[in-house]
């Protein structure tokens, strides 16, 4: 299926004829073929929007990132500590 998301945009999109195709991706000519005529399409899956547990303290958590962009790099708190804060909160 993957070889699918290769082919057809070089195919339909950039309008590259089957040899051409074939070179880019190392693929026999009859292969190519044989997945342009097969017509399948790719299913796409929708994921359902999901709460994060970060939700409730985004704007803390980003507020506090950008007080620690505004910081010299020695005066910033490491990835452990904003963990450990951020725990803290629960």
């Amino acid at each position: 299926m993957g070889l699918l998301n290769v082919i057809r945009p070089m195919a339909l999109r950039e309008k590259l004829p089957i040899r051409e195709i074939a070179r880019r991706t190392g693929l026999s000519r009859n292969t190519i073929k044989k997945y342009l005529n097969a017509g399948t399409i790719e299913p796409k899956f929708s994921l359902p929007e999901r709460p994060s547990k970060l939700d409730p303290f985004a704007e803390k958590l980003a507020a506090w990132l950008k007080t620690e962009t505004t910081k010299s790099r020695k005066q910033r708190r490491n990835l452990k500590q904003l963990h450990a804060d951020l725990a803290a909160l629960g």
